[in-house]
């Protein structure tokens, strides 16, 4: 999340936030007034990089001298370093993002993918596309404040996402990317395998369970804790491996998107990775029959845990509906 927020602020956060907490709108500070004095007032932004430097190292937002704030028009009193301002900026970043991510793939997927005919399954809830939306919307802010320290912990450095192509070599970098998945989806399968115990299941689990037939918008629709639990692992990672910061990105990207996929209740069967990808055929039996199949992207954890189910197409809950149409 430290690359997304760079992006942000060079290309947005930082004119938003010196409109919104100008320079100008503090009064006069000592250190900043000294400051000044060594600043080329003629190029802002050696100005604005003397201006971090110094407010890097100061315990509270400071209160310029105004000319600092003259020589500093489009500079924000707020700077880049700043936490409160950092932890605002994740808000808004990971709040937009989350939404554009949910609605644009979930979207696509219910209407290209869902197969509609499963709405009218005898366990499919009324209204429960409405449902879905209301309760995955009403889950995003607290899952996205019990995730802001990770975030947070990124931006300062804390985890051990590096930069340069070469700093482990690329092997390692291949490499990173099926150990990211295997463990992530280790740790996943006995998250969501205790999630199911019966004391935890009731308060925090359940409310997912609700949608036994369900479509992409239910990917997200979870209690906070839940799915702040089932993310985790994501998070823990790159604080335990070394992993390239884009690599990163576009895993975390990809998980979340994989997440809304496997919700499509799609039961085709028989194809060739299908005892290996742990696909929506896989994910549409453990709504279903509730303590299968609890592996995010692969099925060797299931296998092992002796909780694997295997896809059969006369486990379609097509049928039903057929049934029901008799």
């Amino acid at each position: 999340m430290d690359l997304v927020l760079k992006i942000c602020d060079d290309y947005v956060l930082d004119a938003f936030w010196a409109k919104l907490v100008p320079l100008s709108a503090f009064t006069a500070s000592p250190e900043l007034l000294a400051a000044s004095n060594a600043t080329n007032a003629y190029v802002p932004i050696a100005a604005a990089n003397k201006w971090t430097q110094i407010v890097a190292a100061l315990p509270h937002p400071p209160l310029p001298h105004a000319a600092v704030a003259k020589a500093l028009p489009n500079v924000s009193a707020w700077p880049r370093e700043y936490i409160p301002r950092q932890l605002l900026s994740l808000s808004i970043i990971t709040y937009i993002g989350i939404h554009l991510l949910y609605f644009i793939i979930a979207g696509f997927s219910y209407k290209f993918i869902f197969n509609h005919e499963m709405m009218k399954h005898p366990r499919f809830l009324k209204n429960q596309v409405r449902q879905e939306i209301r309760s995955s919307m009403a889950s995003f802010p607290g899952m996205l404040a019990l995730t802001l320290p990770w975030f947070q912990a990124e931006v300062m450095g804390y985890s051990r996402m590096y930069d340069g192509l070469d700093t482990y070599g690329y092997t390692y970098l291949v490499l990173s990317i099926p150990l990211f998945l295997l463990f992530t989806d280790y740790c996943i399968y006995w998250i969501h395998r205790w999630l199911h115990l019966p004391l935890i299941y009731k308060h925090i689990h359940k409310p997912h369970h609700k949608w036994i037939i369900p479509t992409p918008f239910a990917s997200h629709a979870f209690h906070p804790v839940d799915g702040y639990f089932q993310s985790i692992p994501y998070h823990v990672f790159a604080f335990i491996f070394p992993i390239h910061r884009t690599t990163y990105l576009a895993l975390f990207v990809a998980v979340n998107i994989w997440s809304i996929l496997i919700h499509d209740s799609d039961m085709i069967t028989g194809h060739a990775l299908e005892k290996v990808i742990n696909g929506p055929s896989h994910h549409t039996l453990h709504h279903i029959y509730f303590t299968v199949n609890y592996g995010q992207y692969f099925t060797w954890a299931d296998r092992v845990g002796g909780s694997y189910r295997q896809p059969e197409s006369s486990l379609d809950p097509l049928h039903d509906i057929k049934k029901d149409e008799l």
